[in-house]
C-alpha cells in the first residue's frame, strides 16, 4: 500500500460552458498522506468544497485524476464508486446527517449494516470509549445536544475504518467547547488510529488542529502552511484577502 491516503492530480472542474463558463478548479494537484490531518481553508468561491467533493467521489472531475489509496476514481463504475464511498471514505457533515428514527448505535453502524458488514467489536468499543458516548448509545438524536450529536457522526464516520475522514465545516453548528472536542476527537484519529482526515474549514481555530493547512483561492491551491497556529493561519488568511 502506497503511504498516500489520496491524491489530486491537475484537478479540474468546471460548470456551465461559453460565457456563463465557472472554473471551480484549476488543475489542483495536492496529496495527502496516511496519518495525516490536513485542513483545506480558502475564500468562499475558492473550490474548498468541491475539491472535497471530487476527492470523496462526490462529484466528478472535468479532467485530472483522482485516487483513493491505488484506485483512481476516474475508472470506477457507477456501482463501484459507491462501494468504495461506503467501505473506504468516512464522512462528518456540518449538519450531522443523523438518521432521527434511529438511536445512536444504530446510526453509527447504518453504514455497515448496509454493506452488509459485522462491526469489528473491539474496533467499535474503542472509537465509542475514545469519543466518550458509551452513555449515550441507545438515545435518539433528538435527545442529544450538538456536540454528542456531532460525536456520533464522527464514530460513524470511524466505525468502517475507512482509508480517509473528510469533514465538511465539521465544527460548523457547535459552540466553541463542543467543537474543541470535536475536533480533538479528529486530531486523536490521526495520532493514535492512524487515520487520515482531511477537513474544509473557515475558522482558523480549527486549523489549528491540522498537521498542515492547504489555502486556496480561485480554484487553485495558492499556499501550504505546515504546523499550524491559529494566528499563522488567520495571517496567512489576511494576506491571501490582501493579495
Amino acid at each position: 500500500m502506497t503511504d498516500i491516503a489520496a491524491s489530486a492530480i491537475a484537478l479540474t472542474k468546471t460548470y456551465g460552458s461559453g460565457d456563463t463558463q465557472v472554473h471551480a478548479l484549476r488543475e489542483v494537484s495536492v496529496e495527502f498522506a496516511r496519518g495525516e490531518f490536513t485542513a483545506i481553508m480558502g475564500p468562499s468561491g475558492s473550490g474548498k468544497s468541491t475539491l472535497m467533493h471530487c476527492l470523496a467521489g462526490l462529484d466528478s472531475a472535468t479532467s485530472g485524476t483522482v485516487t483513493i489509496g491505488d484506485t483512481e476514481l476516474t475508472d470506477l463504475t457507477d456501482k463501484q464508486m459507491t462501494g468504495l464511498r461506503r467501505d473506504r471514505i468516512g464522512f462528518v457533515f456540518q449538519s450531522f446527517n443523523l438518521v432521527p428514527t434511529l438511536t445512536a448505535l444504530e446510526n453509527i453502524t447504518l453504514p455497515l449494516d448496509i454493506a452488509g458488514r459485522t462491526p469489528d467489536k473491539e474496533w467499535l468499543d474503542t472509537v465509542v470509549r475514545k469519543l466518550g458516548i458509551g452513555d449515550r448509545l441507545d438515545h435518539r438524536p433528538s435527545e442529544l445536544s450538538g456536540g454528542q450529536q456531532q460525536r456520533v457522526a464522527c464514530a460513524r464516520a470511524l466505525a468502517g475504518r475507512p482509508d480517509i475522514v473528510f469533514g465538511d465545516e465539521p465544527t460548523g453548528n457547535l459552540d466553541s467547547r463542543s467543537s474543541g472536542e470535536v475536533l480533538s476527537i479528529l486530531r486523536a484519529a490521526a495520532d493514535e488510529f492512524d487515520q487520515t482526515v482531511v477537513i474544509v474549514t473557515h475558522d482558523p481555530r480549527a486549523a489549528s488542529y491540522a498537521d498542515r493547512v492547504v489555502f486556496l483561492a480561485d480554484g487553485a491551491v495558492i499556499d501550504q502552511l505546515a504546523n499550524p497556529t491559529a494566528e499563522t493561519v488567520l495571517d496567512r488568511m489576511k494576506q491571501l484577502e490582501t493579495v
